[in-house]
């Protein structure tokens, strides 16, 4: 029997998560959550993202699923023992495996880690990276998540401000680091954009590639299993609006949301 999957986030970005888990196990089922009433979360209390996060969770486990993905950042930052703890299934945050996959690919034992202003103050990266030997540069991108949900992935105006950014981190040559981590996962669509703009031997990692690459080898992949699996999404906004921006970070058709109210 396939297995069925739920992915959590705040709102769009987990779609890439998503897509990733859909290419690496086509067979699965899965459901998936944006608190799309709520976001965004990195501007609200731990306290507040961890009751969110806890009712999302408990709403798809609900609905049958055997391991939940936290595919938002802020929330594993934030919230993932506490999301743990509420529920009685395997949780899989995106902050670990994307700081294990940057820890492999680093020669240098130096990464740059970039992500919101949330995840960064949160030094949840810096910290996963730090226990596996590495130095970290962090850097906070905050214009890069309403440049992507405005479709500019592949626009002048976001290569000038990746180019701000990445020239911060990568400016002194004799001790930049050699692998670059995106720490949200809005910055998978703009991947080919900051493969152009940074030096060409520094090694970028997708949390969201790295964290279906965990769930699989915690589930096993039966990708020989027979005909792909179904989607299912809820968010607990607009459904137009799902469909319209989660088309670009699924990078296909949306047909099945519905909308629900997790504070009832």
């Amino acid at each position: 029997m396939a297995p069925r999957i739920g992915v959590f986030d705040s709102g769009f970005g987990g779609l890439t998560v998503l897509r990733e888990l859909k290419t690496s196990m086509p067979e699965a089922d899965y459901l998936y959550f944006g608190d799309t009433a709520h976001l965004p979360y990195g501007a609200k209390s731990v306290r507040t993202v961890a009751k969110y996060a806890i009712a999302s969770a408990r709403f798809l486990e609900s609905r049958g699923i055997e391991l939940l993905v936290v595919a938002c950042n802020t929330a594993t930052a934030l919230a993932l023992d506490e999301i743990k703890s509420a529920v009685r299934i395997p949780v899989i945050g995106v902050v670990e495996p994307g700081a294990e996959r940057a820890a492999s690919k680093s020669k240098a034992r130096r990464a740059a880690v970039i992500a919101t202003e949330a995840t960064v103050s949160s030094h949840a990266y810096s910290r996963a990276l730090e226990k596996l030997g590495l130095e970290v540069t962090e850097k906070a991108c905050p214009l890069f998540v309403p440049l992507v949900e405005e479709g500019w992935v592949e626009h002048p105006v976001t290569e000038n401000v990746a180019h701000i950014y990445m020239d911060d981190i990568f400016g002194n040559g004799a001790t930049h680091p050699d692998v670059l981590l995106l720490g949200c996962t809005h910055y998978p669509l703009i991947r080919p954009l900051l493969r152009r703009v940074v030096p060409q031997h520094i090694e970028i990692v997708d949390s969201a590639e790295s964290t279906a690459t965990k769930v699989v080898g915690q589930l096993g992949s039966q990708s020989d299993a027979g005909l792909p699996g179904q989607l299912r999404c809820y968010a607990t906004d607009s459904t137009d609006k799902f469909r319209r921006l989660g088309e670009k970070f699924l990078g296909c058709p949306i047909n099945n949301i519905e909308l629900v109210d997790i504070e009832s």
